[in-house]
């Protein structure tokens, strides 16, 4: 407070010092007095003498106009100028120059007036002759303050990029938050431990010094630190783990430093730190050597969590999606007590999510959203915000006054695969194509027991795709059985089996089916065991750079014969998911060439139409049979 005073007042003082220039400027001239002289004589052709000692002239009024040269008869009237010293007196200087001013050879009265300086106009002269050098330093000055004190100038360099939020006007509660139900309890306590700490203390508990929120981009980290935040009514502290490290050495851990600085003098309070892991790599994985910067700032971090003063009221909230590269001295307790894991919300969260994000919205009535949790498995809670949005959006686009159902399948589609290309042009026989791919990708999907309902299916381009077929999961799921990988192998290839069964040859249009068939089943060989050949044994250590945080080989733990076991076992694996496949669609070629006719007249296929069309109640073959 005493600091933005100051630089208040010494604003208003720079600009009363412009002020007084200005009026200095325009009444200088003014500030003297005014003395009349009077001198008789005869025959005077000198009229006024006028004297400005302050502008060391003085002004001589004749009828001649040759100076002081006095003379008869003459009638013009003219204006001689002349200099004298500063001070010097006017009489003395009219009579150094021939003019009489007491005789009797005047007869007119000649008036002499001159202007003396006061001592205030000298004393003003005297300090706006500084005023320049004064206005210099002050600015200088007034520079250098605020690079002490603000965050935003070029040479506040150490000092912390913190936003800060204050705690008495919260804006997000835990009501704001949805689909994290645990992660929302255990970051409960922590609103305790700053709320009621002497409950916590009678019973000899310690108050966590740091929280660690792990999980994928989109799972709400940030917004929830921000709503403990707001249960806690303490001041909030922001900043992202790359605003610690410029160019300049020693920057990081002097803004480290300062953060906690205003943390402890804000205390008690919580200090957010995103994406943790832009400071917080493990140390000695820097290329070349080159980031030293880099780990003097974790140091700093490391002390200032736990280091020899402990006696601080300060949690630190960090939030990372790379928990695996941090520093093991950053996740021991003591620093990071706790690590809260957020994963993308089930069923349940989503629908939780999706009512938090209605509010404020129209719908129609015909909107339902535990419809739209069920089609959005493995969106994140940032994934279902930017639905509702461009639902919204489409609706405003559509001129209605409130979003409907075919709004919001419209935008899980945008979500998933980018924007309708309904101006893309293509050829008949590639319309064709790409029709018979997609069916062939339905049909395997509702022949196998084990896959999920066929929800869409379309050939309106999106994205990169010219097509694509959606199933809709009845559950979430988290383990995955040998049979349902590969019928998913099966699935994969449908559409390249399509191609072959009724064109007689393939096309580009499978090469991304190819490559994640191709993945899947290397995957299931050497890291999930479900090869009978070679057994429940893991083929291969991946490596990786923990700075880069990208795989970049795999190290052969294997021999070349096993090598040799595993890429005969991917092929067949492929095989047999490619034979399924076409068997199916051999059998139901009738079914295929139906769907893909319309398919290719109407441009989508809704999940009930297709089964319609199918007419088929049961599935009519197993995998493998």
């Amino acid at each position: 407070m005493d600091g933005k005073w100051f630089r208040n007042s010494f604003i208003w003082l720079i600009i009363m010092l412009f002020v007084l220039a200005i009026a200095f400027q325009v009444f200088k001239g003014t500030g003297g007095k005014d003395t009349s002289i009077a001198a008789t004589g005869k025959n005077s052709l000198v009229s006024k003498v006028t004297q400005d000692v302050q502008k060391g002239q003085t002004v001589i009024l004749t009828q001649d106009g040759n100076g002081v040269t006095l003379q008869e008869g003459a009638n013009s009237e003219r204006k001689f100028t002349t200099t004298i010293n500063s001070g010097q007196d006017v009489i003395t200087f009219l009579k150094d120059a021939g003019v009489r001013t007491g005789s009797t050879a005047f007869q007119n009265n000649v008036e002499i007036h001159y202007s003396q300086p006061s001592q205030l106009g000298n004393w003003i002269a005297g300090i706006f002759s500084f005023l320049p050098i004064l206005i210099f330093g002050a600015l200088i000055f007034f520079m250098m303050r605020q690079a002490q004190g603000s965050n935003n100038q070029a040479l506040s360099f150490g000092k912390s990029r913190a936003r800060m939020f204050a705690g008495n006007r919260p804006t997000i509660t835990f009501a704001d938050v949805a689909g994290v139900e645990e992660a929302k309890q255990e970051l409960a306590e922590v609103v305790e431990f700053l709320k009621y700490p002497d409950k916590f203390a009678a019973l000899g508990a310690r108050i966590p010094r740091g929280v660690l929120l792990v999980g994928p981009p989109g799972t709400g980290k940030t917004l929830l630190s921000r709503a403990v935040a707001g249960e806690a009514g303490v001041p909030f502290f922001s900043i992202s783990g790359s605003e610690f490290v410029e160019m300049f050495v020693g920057v990081g851990a002097s803004r480290v430093r300062d953060l906690f600085d205003q943390a402890k003098r804000n205390a008690p309070c919580i200090v957010f730190v995103d994406e943790i892991d832009a400071v917080g790599r493990q140390r000695g994985a820097g290329l070349g050597g080159s980031h030293d910067e880099r780990e003097q700032t974790l140091n700093q971090i490391l002390v200032e969590m736990d280091g020899f003063d402990t006696n601080t009221n300060v949690i630190v909230i960090a939030a990372t999606n790379r928990p695996d590269v941090l520093d093991p001295a950053l996740l021991r307790p003591g620093r990071f007590d706790r690590q809260v894991v957020l994963d993308n919300p089930d069923i349940r969260g989503r629908l939780q999510v999706l009512e938090v994000h209605a509010r404020g919205k129209p719908f129609e009535k015909n909107v339902n959203l535990q419809t739209l949790a069920k089609q959005t498995p493995g969106f994140s809670g940032a994934d279902l915000s930017n639905l509702l949005n461009e639902a919204a959006i489409l609706s405003a686009r559509r001129n209605k006054k409130a979003i409907g159902m075919g709004e919001l399948e419209e935008a899980i589609d945008r979500v998933i695969s980018g924007p309708e290309r309904k101006s893309r042009i293509i050829s008949d026989k590639e319309k064709a194509i790409t029709a018979y791919h997609e069916v062939g990708h339905a049909l395997v999907a509702r022949m196998l027991p084990n896959l999920d309902p066929v929800h869409k299916i379309t050939i309106v381009a999106r994205g990169l795709a010219g097509g694509y077929t959606r199933l809709l999961p009845t559950e979430d799921r988290y383990l995955y059985t040998e049979s349902q990988f590969k019928e998913t192998l099966a699935f994969a290839l449908g559409g390249h089996a399509a191609e072959q069964l009724i064109f007689g040859e393939v096309t580009t249009g499978a090469s991304n089916d190819i490559e994640r068939a191709t993945a899947l089943s290397r995957q299931m060989v050497t890291q999930y065991g479900m090869s009978q050949k070679l057994g429940p044994r893991a083929f291969g250590k991946k490596e990786e750079l923990v700075f880069l945080g990208r795989e970049i080989g795999e190290q052969r733990n294997y021999s070349e014969a096993v090598a040799q076991e595993i890429d005969n076992e991917i092929r067949n694996l492929i095989n047999e998911a490619y034979g399924v496949a076409r068997e199916i669609l051999v059998r139901h070629k009738d079914k295929l060439v139906t769907v893909s006719e319309r398919l290719i007249a109407e441009e989508t296929i809704e999940g009930p139409v297709f089964d319609e069309i199918m007419g088929l109640t049961e599935v009519a073959i197993s995998y493998g049979e």
